[in-house]
């Protein structure tokens, strides 16, 4: 049972590190003024922005004309990732 608990948690780790380069990637393209009609900008605005959204509304993420939204979110994730990897570290 713990070996099915252990790769459910390893497999949610790596949907997390995925969806962190997926922030990073986005964010990185902010920066060069991409085509909005591009499928790709297209997917990575749709997958980003809701949970943007989401810590704009508690959190006032700009400061000075730059945007820390992805930052604060890239921290959410990692804390999120490290208590699963302490999960998974105690189930051995």
């Amino acid at each position: 049972m713990n070996a099915l608990i252990v790769s459910i948690l390893q497999f949610i780790n790596l949907i997390i590190e995925l969806y962190v380069w997926v922030v990073i990637i986005a964010a990185l393209i902010t920066w060069v003024q991409p085509n909005p009609y591009n499928p790709i900008v297209r997917f990575l605005y749709s997958v980003t922005e809701p949970i943007y959204a989401f810590i704009r509304r508690y959190i006032p993420t700009t400061f000075g004309g730059f945007d820390i939204a992805p930052i604060i979110l890239i921290l959410v994730l990692k804390f999120i990732q490290i208590l699963i990897n302490n999960i998974i570290i105690s189930l051995y």
